[in-house]
């Protein structure tokens, strides 16, 4: 079986309330999908509401290797823009720095906020 952020981190939601926003609803079942199965929009989603950081940036910052304008449901770079955005407490030892020299390397978006959020992390 392939584990959840349920089963990583050892806690159980209890399911939401009639009044849950579609957000919310969504959040709970992505931490109780298995972790194999993630989309770019999933790692998006839970990071954006810094749900499971320390278990889903690896993951994310492993499709942004890759892609680094890797595209959720909304634009090129949607996961990228959510993962510098995250604050730095978010990031292990030298892992923000390997990171920013991913950055460094690729040519810079045409997206303006995109390529803004990108300076501002290198800063």
């Amino acid at each position: 079986m392939d584990r959840t952020i349920e089963d990583i981190e050892g806690v159980r939601e209890l399911e939401p309330g009639p009044d849950a926003t579609p957000l919310v609803r969504r959040c709970l079942a992505l931490r109780r999908k298995p972790l194999s199965e993630f989309r770019v929009e999933d790692l998006r989603i839970l990071l954006g509401q810094r749900i499971a950081v320390p278990v889903l940036l690896p993951m994310a910052v492993a499709v942004l290797v890759d892609d680094p304008l890797a595209e959720g449901d909304f634009y090129a770079g949607d996961l990228l823009n959510t993962v510098v955005q995250l604050p730095d407490t978010a990031w292990g030892s030298g892992e923000r720095e390997r990171f920013a020299d991913v950055l460094r390397a690729i040519p810079r978006p045409e997206n303006k906020g995109l390529r803004q959020a990108i300076e501002a992390f290198l800063a």
